[in-house]
């Protein structure tokens, strides 16, 4: 295996175990488990974890009910789901608080004008207990600790149970959705910081968040300050989930201030969500991430593809991250079945994979780069449907970004006209070009 020590084990002539081998057991792993153990292929899933088990990013996109349909589950991710039709915008400028709503009904396409907020211990356990369900063999808790042969024709792996016992197993080809570990992209040096994007976060749970009222009640709140941006998503069992993410030098400015005070003290300079956390009971341990936007050099190589973030992440503002993932296994998936029932070239059919992919990674990162600028949030907060521009912004805000709504022109209206109003308000447009470069040169945020 290129840029590993390990040696090719003699068993590697044997009959592979499995068709695909899957290491991670996240939404993107267990998503593409299940959609080739539905082709009749033989996975077997290795998960380091035993779920349930905390993770961050609750909020879900509408695109993602498709998927939910595809993999038959959509029914219980209603079930254990807080309905969110829209995103309310905070913003104060001058002292004045400024509050706008948008809603997933006012999208291009709005056949699925709705998502859901998720307790992601709940919702990862459904998807993972859905794969073994679907014929995939599962394994948790235990751990890949080194990768004995990978090559186009097939792998092994060394594997590590919770009470110490060694196996390995084999299989013809090779997925790697280990999430942030990104156990191929590290092992193989492929990994590099985004230098177009840094920040940080802190996030926790809380309970007596007050909820707005009606339809508006399971609306993710995003609200901006002058460091960043907070979230606020309102879970079914009326935890809320409560996060920011800042700019790098902003959390160097915490000096030997635990997590859990530099949140709340950061929560106490917003005037927008001060108010509503006023009687908020945190309920875990702050936790806090770092230098968190990277990519890959390489999505796939002979015999194996990067799924989900194993591959990249880049920022949770638009709660793009599990969408992302679910829809990099969803056309991942087709890509290694038809390789594995020897159709056509296995590069060319991952480079199809590949291009996909990275098209609406490309359309989602354009918004997020700039979320923090002075103009994206004055156009956010101030929008306007001329020639369908916000219809079109919504459509990428619900995950809209792979099918064939005509989004392409009025996106590209909303790009000149951000750019316009850069130019006319030039010198704060400048002071934040400056500052994001500054960020993003930093390269130690905890």
């Amino acid at each position: 295996m290129n840029g590993m020590t390990e040696t090719q084990s003699s068993e590697s002539t044997l009959a592979p175990d499995f068709d695909v081998l899957v290491i991670g057991g996240g939404p993107a792993g267990a998503t593409i488990s299940t959609l080739l153990a539905k082709r009749g292929r033989r996975v077997v899933l290795i998960e380091k974890e035993q779920h349930p088990r905390f993770h961050v990013g609750e909020s879900l996109l509408p695109m993602n009910m498709p998927l939910f349909e595809e993999l038959g589950v959509a029914d219980e991710v209603a079930g254990i789901g807080m309905r969110k039709d829209g995103i309310d915008f905070y913003a104060n400028k001058e002292g004045k608080t400024k509050h706008t709503t948008i809603y997933f009904d006012e999208a291009m396409d709005n056949t699925y004008p709705h998502a859901y907020q998720v307790r992601r211990s709940e919702f990862d356990e459904l998807l993972l207990s859905n794969a073994g369900r679907s014929g995939v063999e599962v394994r948790q808790q235990t751990r890949v600790t080194s990768m004995n042969r990978l090559e186009a024709d097939g792998c092994q792996a060394a594997l590590e149970d919770i009470e110490g016992r060694e196996s390995t197993v084999s299989a013809r080809f090779l997925i790697d959705a280990s999430g942030r570990d990104a156990f191929l992209s590290r092992r193989l040096k492929l990994m590099r910081r985004n230098p177009d994007h840094n920040a940080a976060a802190l996030f926790g749970h809380f309970r007596n968040v007050p909820r707005p009222e009606g339809r508006d009640e399971g609306n993710i709140g995003l609200h901006w300050f002058e460091h960043g941006w907070f979230w606020v998503i309102p879970l079914k069992d009326g935890v809320t989930s409560v996060g920011v993410v800042c700019w790098p030098e902003y959390l160097k400015t915490r000096g030997d201030m635990s997590l859990d005070d530099f949140l709340h003290q950061t929560i106490a300079s917003s005037p927008t969500l001060s108010p509503i956390m006023e009687s908020a009971e945190q309920m875990v341990e702050i936790q806090g991430t770092g230098n968190y936007s990277y990519w890959s050099d390489r999505l796939y190589g002979d015999g194996y593809l990067l799924a989900g973030d194993a591959f990249a992440f880049v920022d949770p503002v638009f709660s793009s991250g599990v969408f992302l993932a679910m829809k990099s296994a969803e056309s991942g998936a087709k890509a290694v079945d038809a390789i594995l029932n020897g159709a056509g070239d296995a590069n060319a059919l991952l480079a199809l994979h590949e291009r996909y992919l990275l098209r609406g990674i490309r359309t989602v990162t354009w918004f997020i780069y700039r979320f923090n600028s002075p103009t994206m949030r004055h156009l956010f907060m101030n929008p306007s449907d001329k020639f369908r521009i916000k219809a079109a912004v919504v459509s990428i805000l619900a995950g809209d970004i792979y099918s064939h709504t005509p989004i392409g022109f009025p996106v590209f209206l909303f790009k000149l006209i951000y750019a316009f109003h850069n130019l006319t308000n030039w010198r704060t447009s400048l002071a934040f070009a400056f500052r994001r470069r500054r960020n993003n040169r930093m390269t130690d945020s905890t």
